[in-house]
């Protein structure tokens, strides 16, 4: 069996019916943005697609709520018939997480739209705008072998950047920027990467300058060549349907091309998981533990079959390096489970890379659900690779949040299936994530440390903790960015703003921004808070717009800290009243008597739960609090 990923065989095949399942649905449905998401994780075809968006159009005409699917207003700008595209990408977008209204501009207006504040991109108000080109509208499409390659490409470059140089001045949105595929057909065949006038040079050459242009404008980068690389390029491209009805590449990798334009959108609102939860017998190796004892269970050692399950431990080694953090949940004695780590010569993963070990004759589900709540995570942050089928239906019908790849037989696949999924998608990289898997062992130290002392105080005093306040900055912008859009439990209003957004934030004068980061003896958490406070007409008041924080320094008083500079800078401005308010949504109840346990008093309720709060910033007294500064000497 070979990796074919453009039939997404990651993804079970839809239930028969499945057309007239959409037309079911009802907003009388409880948990409709459930019920959406488990249908969505199927391969659908275009006419199951379509049904799915028409449906979620219908219950959104009618007042329908999502939740937990996030909202997503997505624009786009295209260069070719992207008709079949927009009506597929719902779908693939409840899969990652989100319930997107998607606006399709017309055809080949790109810059008609960009430049012109009246356009329907600007009245749609998006959150992010598809700019869909490709070789063809930048003007790459033919050699250029007169000498005039550098001009060709400058054009290019030029065009791309006035497209996002208006979309950034006219609206805080940001842009999604698709790499280019290079077309299958050679000029002049091996010696098209040596002549700069080539297609396919002029290309490479475009796809090497974009990272740099979407960092400096703040810009997403959509790696569409490497999904036309993955499906083979005279696969992706079809000559015909694009000459009959100008489809920028095959019907066939549609879905792949909406599963991929999903993933950044979920990746966008952080709906990216965090944790793979690894099975063990005939997944990390062959054989049965338990049953075939540790001389002959199979990994490494040079044999196809031994070498095809090394292949499953290096790519989580991989994925631990770049932060994400790696369980184990195996049907065996832990013991006996535990024995290949620590004994066998040719195991590349050891305990040590596992933040949680559940090795027991407990159901999976059960061990999955143990698993987020000992890392305090949801269980939508999980990912389960496991080789038993049943055991992938059972998770799938008990907890149809966790990520659950098909397999097929052959080990050597399950990379490829696991990566091809998408499930840890990136819009950014930063030193927070990198540190993800080593936090999570620190927290462990700090567990015990905790079972040892006599009281809280104690605790956090020998923590040694730093804390440090900022206000917003360029340096830190992609992840204040993306702490505001994957922050769901403590998160107060759950307001989300593009990096466009927060430069705006940055820039202007009527807003107090404030990050937060802290670090213990055990290690560094990285910024793990965010405040943001507009001044009102009212004059003299501010009213806090966004106040979230990381779970994982819950009990440590940092929200006081918080609440602390904050109030200092209130009454350095002068302002007389702090406005707070409490939103629910259906993952942040943890906090909803936050304001009330700061001093805020509450002046008045609604119905869904919300609350208003106020505070006088003469009236606050700063607690005593556990912290000293970053540049300070920690307590004793």
């Amino acid at each position: 069996m070979s990796f074919e990923p453009i039939a997404l065989p990651w993804l079970l095949r839809a239930p028969e019916g499945f057309r007239n399942s959409c037309r079911a649905l009802s907003d009388a449905d409880p948990e409709l943005g459930a019920t959406l998401q488990k249908m969505a994780t199927h391969y659908l075809d275009a006419a199951q697609a379509a049904a799915f968006g028409k449906a979620m159009a219908r219950l959104r005409a009618g007042g329908a709520k999502f939740e937990p699917l996030s909202g997503f207003r997505l624009a786009i700008l295209p260069g070719a018939t992207f008709d079949f595209i927009a009506a597929a990408t719902p779908a693939a977008a409840a899969r990652h997480g989100i319930a997107v209204e998607v606006t399709l501009c017309p055809l080949d207006q790109i810059e008609q739209q960009a430049y012109d504040v009246a356009s329907e991109l600007y009245r749609a108000t998006p959150d992010a705008v598809l700019l869909a080109v490709d070789h063809r509208w930048l003007g790459l499409d033919k050699p250029a072998l007169d000498g005039d390659h550098e001009l060709r490409l400058q054009d290019a470059v030029d065009r791309l950047r006035g497209v996002l140089g208006a979309l950034s001045e006219t609206a805080a949105t940001t842009a999604i920027v698709p790499t280019i595929p290079v077309p299958p057909s050679q000029l002049f065949g091996s010696y098209d990467r040596r002549e700069p006038g080539s297609v396919r040079s002029l290309i490479d050459r475009f796809n090497a300058l974009l990272p740099g242009i979407c960092a400096e404008t703040g810009s997403v980068l959509f790696d569409v060549a490497a999904l036309a690389e993955s499906v083979g390029t005279a696969t992706w491209f079809d000559a015909a349907f694009y000459s009959l009805y100008k489809l920028p590449f095959s019907p066939d990798a549609v879905p792949l091309y909406c599963d991929g334009l999903a993933r950044l959108m979920g990746a966008m609102r952080g709906k990216a998981r965090k944790c793979l939860v690894l099975d063990l017998d005939n997944t990390c190796w062959g054989g049965v533990i338990g049953d075939d004892g540790l001389e002959n269970i199979r990994v490494g050692g040079g044999g196809a079959g031994g070498d095809s399950f090394l292949s499953v431990q290096r790519m989580a080694l991989e994925l631990k390096a770049r932060g994400v953090i790696l369980a184990v949940s195996s049907k065996n004695e832990d013991e006996t489970a535990r024995l290949p780590f620590r004994e066998h010569p040719d195991m590349l993963l050891k305990e040590s890379d596992i933040a949680v070990f559940q090795a027991n004759w407990n159901d999976k589900a059960s061990n999955l659900e143990a698993i987020a709540a000992k890392l305090e995570i949801g269980l939508d942050a999980l990912v389960l690779l496991d080789d038993n089928g049943a055991e992938r239906a059972q998770v799938r019908s008990a907890l149809p949040m966790v990520g659950v790849p098909e397999l097929p037989n052959d080990p050597a696949l399950y990379p490829a299936i696991l990566l091809g999924a998408g499930y840890f998608e990136a819009v950014s990289f930063s030193s927070e994530d990198r540190a993800r898997s080593a936090s999570y062992a620190a927290n462990a130290q700090r567990a015990e440390v905790y079972s040892k002392a006599r009281n809280l105080d104690d605790y956090l005093a020998s923590l040694e903790m730093q804390i440090g306040f900022a206000p917003f900055d360029a340096l830190n912008r992609p992840r204040i960015a993306q702490l505001i859009n994957k922050t769901n439990q403590f998160n107060l209003t759950t307001r989300r703003y593009t990096e466009a957004q927060v430069a705006q934030m940055e820039a202007g004068s009527a807003a107090f921004t404030l990050q937060t980061r802290l670090a213990d003896r055990y290690g560094d958490f990285g910024m793990i808070g965010v405040i943001i406070a507009n001044e009102t007409e009212m004059g003299q008041v501010w009213e806090i717009d966004t106040w979230l924080m990381s779970c994982r320094v819950l009990g440590r008083k940092v929200d006081e800290a918080m609440l602390a500079e904050l109030v200092e800078a209130a009454r350095a401005a002068g302002v007389t009243r702090l406005l707070a308010r409490y939103i629910p949504t259906a993952k942040n109840r943890m906090v909803a008597d936050h304001f009330d346990k700061l001093g805020f008093i509450r002046v008045a309720e609604h119905d869904d739960g919300g609350r208003e709060y106020e505070l006088a910033p003469s009236s606050f007294v700063e607690p005593k609090l556990p912290f000293a500064r970053a540049a300070e000497k920690a307590p004793a």
